[in-house]
């Protein structure tokens, strides 16, 4: 075979680098088979002279179907026949387009059946390993940095649940990865390789009675250990250990290190051992011994002690180097390298008795057996202050001899030395020579690896040059310090192979898949080498030492101790028992089920059957499923095929009771593309038939004389049928008569067509599965009108457009009533409102006269306490108002007129007018309003509303007002569809419909046009309201109003047709939209419709005056400069168009005094714009609203109180807040306000100056971070900000101060800044961090927080019940 160099410079074979130059075509394939898999997709990377035959095999392999039980088909294409799984053309001539384009396909049933997953004997199931003989083939091209055993990037490869339950080929099980659990995977496959571990574990045996086995970490390791070795499946969970460890599913989304891992779990199982003879495993396998020592150069002393390690950290770069460490040999020499103390760094001997300079060191007294390096790849970057991970190569040899690095020592000083240990094993004085006897003595200490022997003095060194150990494990990380996946490549001690263990795929690797882990690229290792090098590289090497004596092999499965091999008994069973259960659940239909209970009315639950299950015995498993016994008898049901979404029932099964329900059904599948219906009869009713190609029809019959639409009554029809053969059949089913029938199809939501062409077929018309027709069969003359001029048309157009609102009226509190003047208008142009629902319920007339009598009464009681008392005047009127002008006074001269449209109401309210006129037409006794803010009327909701009896009265006002043929009489009631579509009337096709929210402008909308008169009143739409019962809301039905209307009602006639409900006009209540956690945001956009609003939505109706024309609701804050919490809220209030500041002013004073006790001169007063918490704009008294000054909807301002009369006479001015800061008291003083006639920044100095007494040249200034108050550290402001910018005005960068409010901090730069010591400077971080983050302010940079690993020995974390 001829080989040709590769782009590494290693030879391959010459067709293989000719198939890599190869144009390959990239198939992308949408498994359509199931619901489950619709979102998945494969992504295969072929050669274009692959076959359609092998392209078949590779998507069973990759997919884990067997072959043949499937289809493809191009995906993009309309034409859906599958492509010949037996073809031997190559992709190229069948279509496929090569060089990186994307060919879509779509994998599919084959025969209507679904495909078989691959089952332990096909072999076919999905594996991402690969042999050296290349047993499996990788589909798509090599990783130039990695090989198909392993991913080379860092997210866990995909699989299918069908991919692990048969064996991997290499005879070892994987670990499925739960989330981000890889450097859990990798960890434990280390240890299940390791025969010493694992044997030990083995040997010990599991109390029950002494222990739960869930909680205990050893036990559940233990299974683990024996599923890996016995196991046929390709992949376990680790579910069951991670419980064990205390954690809950979250624990699974975490990222941790192996290293940190490492520590943890062998901390816990050292727990868990205590007492066992166990208790001592990790230290005898892990634990190695060093010296930490200093030895004086001068006179030799040397004080040293010993500490125990599990694993050795190898640095990769040192730090403020450019250049790494080539190899582990490398880096284990520095490690032990010895440091000079020199110059400041000397050490004090206590021999010398002063200070000398000194080495100081490490140096290994005892290897462990199984040595563990970490290689210190995580680092970080203080340039960026990030963590970063360092790619710079690193070798490691197979074969490390540690002689070199054991009790490495400098030449020792005749001098005499000094010892100590801080585990006071050898204290005291000691020669050089006693040395070794000192070593000798201590516990399992040599120059080497400690033996077990009977006596000390019977103990034999090991010789230097037997200090040989063995690579086993290289626990590798993909990815960078922000996150990655782990990875282990073990060699087994049975057979000398090295495996890939990737969570759940296992694959045979080589030597030189283990070099390619050294990391860094073949160029160069200068400091940027790392940066362009593969983030795949190894974390953690394990070694083992090279001992015949010690070297142990895995017990075998007949070796295991009796209690290991029950657990393999009981384990496999357990999986015995779960093969079982997968192949019932591979042989069981799973299908959604619905039955119409006569009872429980829709119910809905999972029809779990087996697939040789006929349809007789599914049908008594539904019944029985759907708790029909004893209610419908068995033979009155049956199973239907049906779909829920169009709710059409697609065909019944007849005469097939005997078929298995698999063959009914199409085959077994995780999901279907329909559902089952449990359909019921009476026993004197016989089913009806439904053959597929049948489309159902809900016929609703309309009778236009009492204008009901009655419930629909279905039919089934052919699409082939005609108009007038389906106006037979509807006549059939509703006895209506077929020659002056007229049929409406709604084919959506906006749509009515009327079917008039006799020989169109419904197809043709557009009906599909599941349609929905109007009839109506009369003599009437609405017959010869056009369509949408008829009055079929507008009932149904009233139909489709009818919402159900659930209104929430203000309550009733006379203490109240007695301080609020109701406004009334006239209501002779009002149309008469149809009689009210018969029978024990109220008339809408007997209502309304109810109101007419109670608010007359109010009226006399508010005249009568205005002559008596002075003190229930109020001079705000933000809420309600005087009306003063003529024609609204002459207006109110109706003392109670509410907007009911009744003649004999109106000559009730004419005859109380004649006795309460002359009062009420004096201008004089119009009494003050009550004044109220939204917040106190959030607090209490005793206002003041129609009294209750009205509520409580079950009463109906049916009403369809049209401006043209008058009222209209309706039923009491609309149907269950008569508020569930949503349609719009041509005539409003046209027209806006947005629902507006408290953001949006509402200043140009008015209840009235320029001539006072009512916008509402040119359309009248359809509005009936009634009592709410019990059942229709979570709010108290006494108070509660459901409103059917049609929603292109403008909320300006929405308000009017309310009006006699909350007992006010509707000039003097506001209408709030009730959203979700019951948030209200008020709406005001008078002239917009209800569209946007749907079934049972709720709203919520306040008193107070609401906006006119021109008119803005504001938010007034105070600005508080120098208190901790700056901002605080005052008062709503209304601005309008045209107003000056200070006429603002004078209205909102009074306001302040009455609701928040602030009795404020108007010239000590300021307002100023609003920018989230930020002070702005200062509004000079001039200022015009909406010509000088911009204002929105729900527009905020703050207030603020002044000490002096105001400075601010001129736009050119500026407003500057200042603040000195001391760096001699550390302290920060109060807020001042600077004027500045410019922007010039020697002014600012100058006023400065003048303020504090600094010196002009000593003085610095800087502008402040962030949103008011800019606060910062006392312990970062002299750093952090930027002093004494180099610019001569303040509107360039880096200040940009342009506007009113900006911060500037000033200092004296003279001024020393105060010594802290190291406690002081804590004590005042801990205070600056608790002041700033009460602010909520940030202290500093803070990066996303890791979760600390912990393993919990008592089954899980303990909750402190204080914590959120």
């Amino acid at each position: 075979m001829e080989m040709v160099p590769s782009e590494e410079n290693q030879f391959v074979p010459k067709e293989i680098q000719n198939a890599a130059e190869e144009p390959r075509a990239l198939c992308i394939i949408q498994d359509i088979t199931s619901a489950k898999t619709v979102n998945e997709r494969l992504t295969l990377n072929l050669p274009a002279s692959t076959t359609l035959s092998k392209l078949y095999e590779d998507v069973a392999h990759k997919a884990g179907y067997v072959n043949g039980t499937f289809g493809l088909a191009w995906g993009n294409t309309q034409d859906m026949a599958p492509l010949d799984h037996s073809s031997e053309m190559s992709l190229s001539e069948s279509g496929f387009e090569p060089g990186g384009k994307r060919n879509f396909l779509q994998l599919t049933d084959k025969d209507g059946e679904q495909p078989q997953i691959a089952s332990d004997e096909s072999g076919t199931a999905d594996s991402s390993g690969l042999d050296d003989s290349s047993q499996e083939r990788f589909i798509g091209p090599l990783l130039r940095d990695g090989t198909p055993g392993y991913s080379g990037d860092y997210s866990s490869p995909s699989y299918s649940y069908s991919s692990i339950l048969s064996k991997s080929e290499t005879g070892y099980v994987g670990l499925v990865n739960q989330a981000m659990t890889c450097y859990l995977n990798s960890l434990l496959q280390t240890l299940f390789m390791t025969p010493e571990f694992r044997n030990a574990l083995y040997n010990w045996e599991f109390e029950e009675q002494e222990e739960d086995p869930v909680t205990s970490i050893p036990y559940q390791l233990q299974r683990l250990f024996v599923l890996l070795q016995t196991s046929k499946k390709r992949a376990i969970e680790t579910t069951d250990v991670t419980r064990s460890f205390g954690w809950d599913s979250s624990e699974a989304w975490q990222q941790h290190d192996v290293q940190e891992l490492c520590r943890v779990m062998f901390d816990a199982l050292e727990q868990k051992w205590k007492q066992t003879e166990q208790a001592d495993l990790i230290n005898q396998l892990y634990q190695g011994k060093l010296k930490d020592y200093v030895r004086c150069l001068e006179c030799g002393y040397e004080s040293w002690r010993i500490d125990t390690y599990l694993d050795i950290p190898l640095v990769i770069r040192p730090f403020g180097a450019s250049q790494a460490y080539g190899s582990v040999e490398e880096a284990l020499q520095a490690f032990i390298q010895p440091e000079t103390l020199d110059g400041p760094n000397q050490y004090f001997c206590e021999r010398c008795k002063k200070k000398c300079d000194a080495r100081k060191g490490l140096r290994f007294l005892h290897f462990p057996y199984l040595l563990t390096l970490q290689l210190k790849r995580f680092d970080f970057d203080y340039t960026t202050m990030h963590r970063i991970k360092l790619n710079d190569r690193m070798t490691f040899p197979e074969e490390l001899d540690m002689s070199p690095f054991i009790d490495v020592e400098d030449e020792k000083s005749p001098q005499t030395e000094s010892c100590t240990d801080s585990g006071a094993e050898n204290e005291g004085s000691c020669h050089s020579d006693q040395m070794s006897n000192d070593f000798s003595t201590d516990d399992c200490v040599d120059e080497g690896i400690c033996l077990d022997s009977t006596s000390s003095t019977e103990r034999v060194l090991k010789p230097k040059s037997l200090l040989t150990f063995e690579l086993f494990s290289v626990m590798v990380h993909s990815g960078s310090a922000a996150g990655g996946h782990y990875y282990a490549c073990i060699k087994s001690f049975s057979d000398g192979q090295w495996y890939s263990f990737n969570d759940q795929h296992v694959s045979k690797i080589t030597q030189d898949d283990i070099r390619k882990t050294y990391g860094g690229s073949s160029g160069s290792r200068g400091y940027y080498s790392g940066a362009f090098a593969s983030s795949t590289n190894a974390y953690m090497l394990i070694y083992r030492l090279k001992d015949p004596s010690r070297n142990a092999k895995f017990l075998a499965v007949e070796d295991f101790p009796e209690h290991i091999k029950r657990l393999v008994q009981k384990e496999k069973e357990s999986e015995e028992q779960e093969k079982r259960q997968r192949e019932i659940e591979r042989n069981t239909c799973k299908i959604k089920l619905f039955c119409m209970h006569p009872v429980k009315m829709m119910m809905e639950s999972k029809l779990e059957v087996h697939k040789d299950k006929t349809l007789r015995e599914a049908t008594e498993m539904a019944y029985k499923m759907m708790e029909l016994e004893g209610v419908v008898p068995l033979d009155c049901c049956r199973l239907v095929k049906y779909d829920e979404f169009h709710e059409y029932l697609e065909r019944s099964y007849e005469g097939e009771e005997d078929t298995p329900m698999g063959l009914l059904l199409g085959g077994v599948k995780s999901s279907y593309m329909f559902d089952l219906l449990l359909e019921t009869r009476r026993p004197d009713q016989v089913f009806q038939p439904y053959k597929p190609g049948e489309v159902m029809v809900k016929v609703h019959v309309v009778d236009l004389k009492s204008e009901t639409i009655a419930s629909p009554v279905s039919v089934r029809a052919y699409l082939n049928q005609t108009i007038t053969e389906f106006k037979q059949l509807i006549a059939q089913a509703t006895g209506l008569s077929a020659e002056t029938m007229r049929v409406v199809l709604e084919r959506c939501y906006n749509d009515l067509r009327l079917l008039y062409v006799p020989n169109k077929t419904l197809k043709a018309e557009g009906f599909f599965r599941s349609n929905k027709v109007f009839v109506e069969s009369s003599e009437l003359t609405d017959h010869q009108v056009p369509f949408t001029d008829s009055l079929l048309w507008k009932l149904l157009d009233r139909h489709g457009n009818t919402i159900r609102l659930l209104v929430l009226l203000p309550e009733q509190s006379p203490g109240t009533l007695a301080n609020r003047t109701l406004f009334q208008k006239v209501g002779s142009e009002s149309d008469v409102l149809s009689e009210g629902s018969k029978g024990n319920r109220k008339s809408v007339e007997a209502i309304l006269e109810e109101s007419t009598e109670k608010l007359k009464n109010l009226s006399l009681q508010q005249q009568q306490g205005s002559s008596t008392s002075d003190s229930q005047k109020s001079s705000d009127a933000s809420d309600f108002e005087h009306i003063e002008s003529p024609t609204q006074e002459a207006d109110s001269n109706s003392s109670l007129c509410v907007a009911a449209d009744n003649r004999e109401l109106e000559n009730r309210i004419r005859a109380t007018s004649a006795g309460s006129g002359g009062a009420s037409s004096d201008p004089e006794n119009h009494f003050a309003c009550e004044e109220r803010s939204d917040s106190e009327v959030n607090n209490d909701r005793s206002t003041s509303s129609v009294d209750s009896d009205i509520l409580s009265s079950s009463h109906s006002s049916d009403t369809l007002c049209n401006a043209d043929s008058g009222p209209i009489q309706l039923a009491n009631g609309l149907d269950s569809h008569s508020i569930t579509s949503s349609r719009r009337s041509k005539a409003h096709e046209g027209k806006k419909e947005t629902w507006d929210t408290a953001e949006e402008d509402s200043g140009t909308d008015s209840e009235y046009d320029d001539n006072g008169k009512s916008k509402a009143e040119a359309q009248y739409l359809y509005f009936r309201a009634e009592p709410c019962s019990q059942d229709d809301a979570s709010w108290d039905s006494q108070k509660c109003l459901v409103v059917h209307v049609d929603k292109r009602i403008t909320l300006a006639a929405f308000k009017l047709n309310l009006e006699p409900y909350v007992g006010v006009t509707s000039t003097q209540f506001k209408v709030f939209r009730v959203y979700a956690n019951n948030q209200e945001f008020e709406s005001v956009r008078l002239n917009e419709t209800l569209s946007s609003f749907s079934d049972d939505n709720k709203i919520t109706i306040r008193l107070g005056r609401a906006l006119k024309k021109g008119e803005y609701r504001v938010k007034v804050y105070q600005l508080l400069v120098n208190e901790p919490e700056p901002c605080k809220f005052l008062v709503d209030t209304v601005f309008a168009k045209g107003m000056t500041v200070r006429q603002s002013k004078e209205e909102l004073l009074p306001q302040l005094k009455e609701q928040c006790k602030l009795d404020l001169s108007i010239d000590r007063v300021r307002l100023r714009k609003k920018t989230w918490k930020n002070p702005g704009t200062v509004f000079l008294d001039y200022h015009v609203y909406e010509e000088d000054i911009s204002i929105s909807s729900n527009w905020e301002v703050f207030l603020e109180v002044l000490d002096e009369p105001e400075k601010m006479k001129s736009m050119s001015q500026l407003a500057v807040l200042t603040r000195r800061w001391s760096p001699s008291t550390m302290k920060l003083g109060p807020f001042q306000e600077v004027i500045l006639e410019s922007s010039s920044v020697e002014e600012l100095k100058e006023k400065l100056s003048e303020i504090s007494g600094i010196p002009l040249e000593n003085l610095e200034f800087a502008k402040g971070r962030g949103t008011f108050p800019c606060d910062i550290s006392v312990l970062e402001i002299h750093q952090d900000l930027d002093w004494n910018p180099k610019v001569s005005t303040l509107n360039v960068w880096p200040l940009y101060i342009c506007d009113d409010g900006a911060v500037v901090f000033y200092r004296d730069s003279t001024e020393e800044p105060l010594e802290l010591s190291e406690d002081e400077r804590n004590e005042l971080m801990k205070k600056e961090s608790s002041r700033l983050l009460k602010t909520g302010h940030r202290v500093s940079y803070s990066p996303r927080k890791e979760k600390a690993l912990k393993i919990y020995l008592d089954g899980g974390p303990a909750k402190d019940p204080g914590q959120d």
